[in-house]
């Protein structure tokens, strides 16, 4: 048997063909290292993984990004397989991410959902404590297709209807079998710092570190919970709460209409909250919009400038990134670069009273930014502006929510608004789609298109730009009066078309590789879509071109 070369962390080395990988780790200066998959050649696979050519391999920790996606998956299997034993006439049905972590629905027979958690608790923790396995195997897709349907599993069934290969990877745990989406920790050991608890009329399954009492929530559920709950129904209008879903409706030719009663669904909820903003047009003077990366905050803005003036409100923007300090007076992170996140990047000492003079109907000179020296101009080239008694002003960034920015207006006079990409569709009832993920498609094909950025490039930024946004954006959402979903149930369908193929470009080697082939396997699912029936005003429009409307 051939002697393979493999690259550690710590050293190098040669193994004999078909070593598996976790015994490399076993017989190094791991200790104390909660180790749940491996990197292999820039792919993320499960300790098991045999090395059959010439390797570089890194441990995998749950504590990192791509170990809390595998201990994710591990525990939401595990989940099922306590659930099916202890009720089988019961139904998990996986849903939105929340508090850290899995919002469930609950159908079939079982006992109260306070009863039902309790149980899946109890018995969860010990399945993990206990290290119960998790069985890999892989078998032909008609093979797959014969235990789905005995199981009565119609959804697995449909989405192999499109499965890109004659062999499909499955995983196990206590007799619940499922589609391998990704890579699994080899034992459930991992999972032991989840919770199941009760909410709403589902269950959770959370960290540990990050439960909080659910009687302590808001009666009729939190803003970012009532949001997923909105479109939820209204996925359920268009028949589309599954990939298995829309490629039926894909395949069925069905999918212009899908289109169609998707945008509707935008358009009537932007006109409501216009509607909202202009019924309190005697007190209103300022709109706040905030939202993370690519949840399409530019074409909202201008969407529902349009439906304010519809209602007979004049509105006016006012830009968040004229008042930056000048470049070396922005903050540097933790690693030495410049934090233009940071709410200090801003020149609130000018701002602030700016505001307050344009709330209160007098004129300003507000400043003009010049982004490619890095500097503000002279104040000979900085803009009047004065607000009118039918006009309100729109503030639109990533610390419109913060408190701080607003704290010379009055909060009778201000709406904040919240919009991110929340994706309700689910791969099927036990496998959900990461909101993070799909707004990374966006990214990936907007840059691509229009930025002069590689996927490479999007890929390796995106971690810096998560933590901007749990630092500076998310704490902030709950504070708002309204949140606008911008996800659209069929968007993946179009992006597909793009992102593929700019995946592709990938250096092979690259720090973006492991990201880059996640996606694509993700992709993989999905039926494509042209993007002929995308009307130009579609919030998709601002990522894949063609809008009606001019970003300059």
């Amino acid at each position: 048997m051939a002697l393979i070369p493999v690259e550690l962390p710590w050293t190098k080395t040669e193994v004999l063909e078909g070593t598996i990988v976790g015994e490399l780790f076993d017989a190094g200066p791991t200790e104390g290292l909660d180790i749940v998959a491996a990197c292999v050649n820039r792919r993320v696979v499960a300790l098991d993984f045999p090395i059959e050519s010439p390797s570089h391999v890194e441990p995998v920790v749950s504590s990192s990004r791509e170990g809390e996606e595998v201990v994710r998956r591990t525990a939401t299997l595990l989940l099922h397989g306590v659930a099916k034993r202890l009720f089988p006439l019961a139904r998990l049905h996986v849903g939105q991410s929340l508090r850290g972590g899995y919002h469930y629905g609950v159908s079939g027979e079982h006992p109260p959902l306070e009863e039902m958690a309790a149980a899946l608790d109890e018995a969860f923790h010990a399945e993990a404590d206990a290290g119960r396995q998790v069985v890999r195997q892989e078998v032909s897709i008609d093979a797959a297709l014969h235990l789905f349907e005995q199981e009565g599993e119609t959804l697995k069934v449909r989405l192999l209807r499109v499965w890109p290969s004659h062999r499909v990877p499955l995983v196990s745990c206590l007799g619940f079998d499922d589609i391998r989406h990704g890579p699994y920790a080899l034992s459930a050991r991992s999972c032991r710092s989840f919770h199941v608890e009760p909410y709403g009329q589902g269950l959770l399954l959370v960290f540990d570190g990050e439960v909080e009492c659910a009687a302590s929530a808001p009666r009729g559920g939190t803003v970012l919970f009532r949001a997923y709950t909105e479109t939820e129904r209204w996925n359920e209008l268009i028949g589309v709460g599954t990939v298995p879903d829309l490629n039926d409706l894909c395949l069925g030719d069905r999918i212009k209409h899908v289109i169609q009663i998707a945008e509707g669904q935008h358009e009537k909820k932007i006109a409501e909250l216009a509607d909202r903003i202009a019924a309190r047009r005697d007190e209103l003077r300022v709109v706040c919009i905030a939202g993370p990366s690519s949840s399409g905050k530019t074409t909202f803005v201008k969407r529902l400038s349009i439906q304010l003036e519809v209602n007979g409100l004049a509105p006016r923007t006012l830009s968040l990134d004229d008042y930056y300090v000048d470049r070396e007076k922005t903050p540097l992170d933790e690693d030495g670069d410049y934090d233009f996140e940071a709410l200090e990047a801003i020149d609130l000492p000018l701002f602030l009273p700016q505001l307050k003079e344009l709330v209160e109907g007098r004129e300003v000179l507000t400043p003009v930014y010049e982004f490619r020296v890095g500097q503000r101009k002279p104040e000979a080239d900085w803009r009047p502006r004065r607000l009118a008694r039918n006009e309100i002003l729109l503030i639109e960034g990533i610390h419109a929510l913060n408190p701080r920015l607003t704290e010379s207006v009055a909060e009778s006079q201000k709406f904040r608004i919240f919009i991110n990409a929340l994706t309700q569709l689910c791969i099927d009832d036990h496998n959900r789609i990461r909101t993070s993920d799909a707004r990374l498609l966006r990214r990936i094909v907007r840059d691509r298109k229009y930025r002069n950025y590689s996927a490479e490039t999007t890929i390796l930024r995106w971690p810096k730009v998560r933590a901007g946004e749990e630092k500076h954006i998310f704490p902030f959402q709950e504070r708002c009066d309204a949140m606008f979903n911008s996800a659209l149930a069929y968007e993946t369908a179009v992006l597909k078309s793009f992102a593929y193929r700019y995946l592709l470009e990938i250096a092979p080697g690259s720090p973006a590789q492991a990201k880059g082939y996640q996606l694509r396997r993700f992709l993989e699912l999905f039926v494509p879509v042209w993007p002929d029936s995308v009307p130009a005003t579609s919030i998709l429009r601002e990522f894949i071109g063609g809008s009606g409307f001019s970003y300059k």
